[in-house]
């Protein structure tokens, strides 16, 4: 069995180049102040004998290593794989990768699973966190530089990006009166999500804005399967009055309607669905899901913005708040 080959070091580049290791390590970095001509030699010397700086010992030199990571709930989610991307495209723009870490909705996991992973990077986004509020304050302060995704932190010391869910509520209520709902189902996400709470908001300011207008609120989930489950909770509430659904999520309202046309109901002449967040799937489905987009992209790429700020060292950029936009679809119409 032969010997394995020996990785090239700095010290055979700098023999091979005729300079100090210490030259070699400033053409490396970027130096300004090295002689062209021993940059020259030292690049030359680097491609004849294939030398790759190694990753671990360029992070202790800058202190830094070109790495972020993004915890999420449920990397399922189109919602946060199209945030993933966003965030992905942008940073590596700017020379870095991005490592995702998923909890699997699991609450306790995550501040562990954050800081882990701040070990690891050289700064996190926390994307739609689902810990209590006090545990999240003194995280964010602890994982800094760190941006958050879709959970509002009120006074805290931190940028924020998400979406404006009372506001899409609200837009999304407003289509269904327009086309004479006036009994609706609210099917909620999981109890821990604050963007679920915000969605509640939601509800109970059109409840307040329309005094004719009655929304039952339901357990639910964020999954295909939670709104497949829910099928026959659904099919009481019609049988109670209700015309319309408003389900937590795409995913749900998906599931919904997969189980509800295996029961024979017909969406919508039957009953109107409307989901959350326009995932891809949403308009391939059968009916076209109506929904409120959201921009996974562009909130990606602002939180890049951010999150390249702080580790540049520079001030806490201002929060943002994107407003979702209707896309009517087959699943919801006129009441009959």
């Amino acid at each position: 069995m032969g010997e394995r080959s020996r990785a090239t070091t700095i010290a055979d580049v700098a023999a091979h180049a005729g300079v100090s290791q210490a030259s070699v390590s400033r053409v490396l970095n970027g130096k300004q102040t090295v002689d062209p001509a021993i940059v020259q030699r030292v690049q030359a010397s680097i491609a004849t004998l294939g030398y790759s700086p190694s990753v671990a010992a360029r992070s202790l030199v800058h202190g830094r290593n070109d790495t972020i990571a993004m915890v999420v709930p449920d990397l399922e989610n189109p919602l946060f794989q199209g945030i993933l991307k966003g965030l992905s495209l942008a940073a590596a723009s700017d020379g870095y990768r991005v490592l995702v870490a998923d909890t699997a909705e699991q609450v306790d996991d995550e501040e562990a699973t954050a800081i882990e992973a701040r070990h690891r990077c050289d700064a996190i986004v926390l994307c739609a966190p689902r810990m209590p509020e006090q545990r999240l304050r003194r995280l964010v302060a602890q994982v800094a530089p760190v941006v958050v995704v879709n959970r509002p932190l009120p006074g805290a010391d931190v940028p924020i990006v998400g979406v404006d869910y009372v506001r899409g509520i609200r837009d999304l209520v407003e289509h269904l009166l327009g086309l004479g709902h006036r009994h609706f189902a609210y099917v909620s996400g999981p109890a821990t999500s604050a963007s679920n709470a915000e969605r509640l908001r939601g509800v109970e300011e059109a409840e307040q804005a329309h005094p004719e207008l009655r929304i039952d609120v339901m357990p639910g989930g964020s999954r295909l399967e939670d709104g497949y489950a829910l099928a026959e909770t659904v099919l009481r509430a019609r049988d109670e009055g209700a015309t319309a659904v408003i389900a937590f999520n795409d995913l749900v309202a998906l599931g919904l309607m997969t189980r509800l046309r295996q029961l024979g109901v017909d969406v919508p002449g039957d009953l109107s669905i409307a989901g959350f967040d326009d995932v891809p799937m949403a308009r391939f489905a059968t009916p076209s899901l109506t929904s409120m987009s959201v921009p996974r992209g562009e909130i990606g790429a602002q939180v890049w913005a951010r999150l390249r700020t702080l580790i540049a060292g520079g001030p806490i950029e201002h929060s943002v708040l994107y407003r979702p936009r209707l896309e009517a679809r087959d699943s919801t119409a006129p009441l009959a």
